[in-house]
């Protein structure tokens, strides 16, 4: 695989660091979660690379080496919904967008402001609904070590506490998720601003969230993980009556993390779903003409 690391400018000129392979087959778009980074995909992209398909995943603002909101210009859910349309639409055409929990909620976001942008969705472990105490064990992950780490070594103990179903991490694994301090510590890659200022009360936009997923009318796949505490048999159901084209695909032995956990199959079923849509009309592949910069400024 040939993954080229380049620099995208998102909504309002934010920064947004990115990595893409070149392909002939329809691209896919992946837009990670909260508190991770473009290399949650990594394995993905090599594999959809290898059958063919072109793919770009961008860290998302306030993550890993993407630009941090200036500390005048709080964290909100918009300005993620902004980025991630521009990024889509200056593709050369619609891509399939693959977004786990924080990215596949902005994309329903997008797709319903924007319809068309998507030329299809894989939803990975999120549903309009999410359960509470699944997002309060990410966000006290998040918060527990506010002075950050002693040593690379402490980072991965942490990890390993965090995710005892998986292998334990090496440290120096661990380098692109922190940065060192001039102290000599080491911090998450995340703006800790994020936790307070765009998590702490993501509850309340659940009801908008559950809108644009009526409205959304391109293909969706639902990839849930059947250990997951985010996603449940009851908010799959609520989701599948609110977006009843959508397809479903369970993960028996995947947690909330599922390309993490299980890749394998989790790569098998994108591209499955892959293969099975319909192939673009050649006038829609086309029309694209001019980028879909609606949410700069």
């Amino acid at each position: 695989m040939h993954m080229q690391d380049i620099q995208l400018e998102g909504a309002h000129g934010i920064g947004l660091a990115a990595s893409r392979t070149p392909g002939s087959k329809p691209p896919v778009l992946f837009a990670h979660g909260f508190g991770q980074t473009r290399g949650a995909w990594t394995a993905t992209m090599a594999a959809l690379s290898a059958a063919g398909h072109a793919t770009l995943a961008y860290d998302a603002r306030g993550h890993g080496g993407s630009d941090w909101n200036a500390v005048e210009l709080p964290y909100h859910g918009d300005q993620f919904t902004d980025d991630l349309i521009v990024v889509a639409g200056e593709l050369p055409r619609p891509p399939v967008l693959v977004g786990a929990s924080m990215g596949g909620l902005f994309g329903l976001m997008a797709e319903a402001r924007w319809p068309g942008l998507f030329a299809a969705m894989v939803l990975v472990d999120i549903t309009p609904r999410w359960e509470t105490r699944g997002v309060e064990r990410i966000l006290a992950f998040m918060s527990a070590h506010p002075e950050g780490f002693e040593s690379l070594e402490a980072a991965a103990d942490s990890i390993a506490a965090y995710l005892p179903h998986r292998p334990r991490k090496s440290g120096d694994g661990l380098r692109t998720l922190l940065r060192p301090t001039a102290e000599g510590r080491w911090n998450w890659h995340w703006d800790p601003r994020l936790v307070a200022e765009l998590a702490r009360d993501s509850e309340q936009h659940q009801s908008a969230i559950a809108e644009a997923a009526r409205r959304v009318q391109c293909p969706l796949l639902l990839v849930s993980g059947g250990r997951s505490d985010l996603v449940t048999p009851q908010t799959v159901e609520e989701f599948l009556a609110l977006a009843p084209h959508a397809q479903h695909v369970h993960l028996p032995d995947a947690t909330h993390m599922v390309a993490g956990d299980d890749n394998d199959a989790f790569t098998a079923a994108v591209l499955n779903y892959l293969d099975a849509l319909p192939p673009a009309p050649a006038a829609a592949a086309s029309a694209r003409t001019e980028h879909v910069t609606g949410a700069r400024p």
